[in-house]
């Protein structure tokens, strides 16, 4: 009769591989195998309660509506930055790239949505090969002030091409629709995202186990080591723009169907500051840890409005005026205490708890 570790072990935790493909498999246990198949179920049971109108309302689909579309674009970000080891600051510009392309082509041209969508992606890639042509020769700080010259490019062209942008009136976009099906509810465009989100997430993380992925380590680490060893070093690192960008644009023109409205406000330098925080909080080079900062960069904000608004209720109105300086003061502190007390981001949380697990019920012998 096996014991219980035994049992744990065989059901849950093994790591025992038996060959290259194995190893490299995206669920390598089957805790991780049933943890997916678990999420998945409770995703499908929240849409079916909120179709029989219970759970979750509109709000809440808009909420996670965003923090899927963030996802999407800090994953891109987490390619470039904690794979490839290039820095860049302009990410919001290739979003708003992606959401003009989108709009022009739905408005303009009569694109379906899902095609202007891919079409975002395409053209935000190309800019991205541009701007990391410059990379061969420069890298580090003088890489990050390139890209976020192209931001204020990116934010100086669309404001001032009135004709073709209407300026910082933006773009109205009419209600997306994919195979048919209306996309106005925030439930409908939730389940768009979250089989679109599913499918790039999947893209990436082939990417990271695939050669590119790497090539992409090894110029992160050592860009002339890996040159010596035969990496196309400025091949790879366009193919790294091209790709974060591809993403950009695509989470650009999902959210500008999300809001109905492509506006330069909405991709701003200080949009492509939360984007890399959330990739910092998560943890670089780990797409799981981009779910954990992405989650938590979204989320945070909006339980301090629901707190400022909770407090104005119970005690005065007029306190929203002396703790709205103190809430952004709060958001911004956890950051700063999260790079500093968790260099590795929540992914090391995960990381220990996972540990800790892995072994469990067995304690740690200490002598």
């Amino acid at each position: 009769m096996k014991s219980v570790s035994e049992t744990y072990n065989d059901l849950f935790s093994s790591n025992a591989v038996f060959g290259y493909r194995q190893d490299e498999r995206i669920f390598r246990t089957r805790f991780k195998r049933f943890c997916f198949a678990a999420f998945m179920v409770l995703a499908g049971l929240m849409v079916a309660g909120s179709l029989a109108g219970i759970g979750a309302n509109e709000y809440h689909y808009f909420i996670m509506n965003l923090i899927l579309i963030n996802l999407i674009a800090a994953v891109g970000l987490n390619l470039l930055v904690g794979f490839a080891g290039l820095l860049s600051l302009g990410h919001a510009a290739f979003m708003c790239a992606g959401a003009y392309t989108s709009a022009l082509l739905i408005t303009r041209f009569g694109i379906p949505f899902a095609v202007s969508v891919a079409a975002a992606g395409l053209s935000a890639a190309a800019l991205g090969i541009i701007v990391g042509t410059p990379s061969l020769r420069i890298k580090g700080f003088y890489l990050m002030v390139a890209t976020l010259a192209f931001q204020f490019v990116i934010d100086y062209v669309i404001i001032h091409w009135e004709g073709v942008t209407k300026g910082t009136r933006g773009l109205e976009l009419p209600t997306p629709f994919f195979l048919g099906i209306s996309l106005e509810k925030n439930l409908s465009y939730f389940i768009f995202l979250f089989c679109l989100t599913l499918l790039l997430i999947w893209g990436a993380k082939n990417i990271t186990r695939s050669k590119i992925g790497r090539a992409f380590i090894a110029i992160r680490d050592n860009d002339v080591s890996a040159e010596i060893i035969g990496i196309s070093i400025f091949r790879y690192k366009l193919l790294s723009f091209g790709l974060a960008s591809f993403y950009a644009g695509v989470a650009g023109a999902l959210f500008a169907g999300l809001l109905r409205t492509a506006i330069p406000g909405d991709y701003s330098f200080l949009h492509s500051i939360i984007i890399l925080a959330m990739v910092l909080v998560g943890g670089l080079g780990r797409l799981v840890g981009t779910v954990f900062g992405v989650i938590f960069i979204t989320l945070v904000p909006v339980l301090l409005d629901q707190s400022v608004s909770f407090l104005a209720q119970v005690y005065d109105p007029n306190i929203t005026i002396i703790l709205g300086p103190v809430k952004d003061l709060v958001f911004g502190g956890l950051i700063i205490l999260f790079i500093i007390f968790e260099p590795e981001g929540l992914v090391g949380v995960w990381i220990r708890i996972r540990d800790y697990f892995r072994i469990w019920p067995l304690p740690y012998v200490s002598e």
